[in-house]
């Protein structure tokens, strides 16, 4: 899967000579926590929510409304800005832009031409999304887990018992993290069917195979963050 797939396309940027308080407020509309920040077109930096916290007075500062929205004011982007940010191209994989982030410790990445001009964004949701994408657990609740030996045919005969069984495949997915290049971890996720004829299908394959384990992902017991009073927002914006 290719960068260009999943990145967020024609990102909002902003001028190197906007000020912060135009920063916080496009952050705030569209729920953003990074902008590219350009000059004449070409990407010079980026803006996170980190680096306007980090550059705007805290919250037991003597500066009344009017003095703190004129100081948001004065301050440009560039004045606090990451300059030269770590860029990808679109057709990177979305493997390799998430090894990126990962071992630079960012959550996202410009995506950019030839020219250095940023066509694009893409952020560690967009990598979530992947991740959900290529597991299939939206079509599919059930995973089993195997640890096997690196032996051909293996796994086609496991998803043969499995559809003798009447379960519907979803998706296949291997590892070998931690383990010799002998053995792997296989996890086969299937499509709903009756939990007795799922437990009678996974008693048949532990007498065969070494089940790590297996699982039902309830997606409607997903927790839900609560939402922010209006309030809450119009104070964080300032500080």
């Amino acid at each position: 899967m290719l960068v260009k797939e999943w990145m967020t396309e024609d990102p909002i940027v902003l001028d190197e000579n906007a000020s912060i308080m135009k920063a916080v407020q496009i952050m705030k509309e569209h729920n953003m926590r990074r902008i590219p920040v350009v000059k004449d077109g070409k990407l010079v930096g980026i803006i996170t929510d980190r680096d306007i916290r980090e550059a705007t007075p805290s919250k037991a500062t003597a500066l009344d409304v009017h003095e703190l929205y004129y100081l948001l004011s004065e301050i440009r982007v560039k004045d606090v800005m990451t300059p030269d940010p770590i860029t990808i191209t679109p057709d990177v994989t979305v493997e390799f832009a998430a090894v990126v982030m990962l071992e630079n410790r960012i959550s996202g990445l410009p995506v950019v031409d030839e020219e250095n001009h940023v066509i694009g964004i893409i952020t560690q949701t967009d990598v979530f999304k992947v991740l959900i994408h290529i597991t299939g657990i939206y079509y599919g609740p059930y995973q089993i887990a195997f640890l096997l030996k690196a032996q051909p045919g293996l796994i086609s005969e496991i998803a043969q018992e499995i559809r003798r069984h009447g379960a519907r495949i979803v998706t296949v997915l291997t590892s070998y993290e931690g383990l010799e290049l002998e053995r792997r971890r296989v996890y086969f996720r299937v499509m709903d069917m009756p939990e007795d004829k799922f437990k009678e299908m996974v008693d048949h394959l532990k007498k065969k195979y070494n089940v790590l384990y297996w699982i039902r992902d309830d997606l409607s017991k997903i927790p839900r963050k609560k939402q922010t009073s209006k309030i809450q927002e119009a104070k964080e914006a300032l500080l």
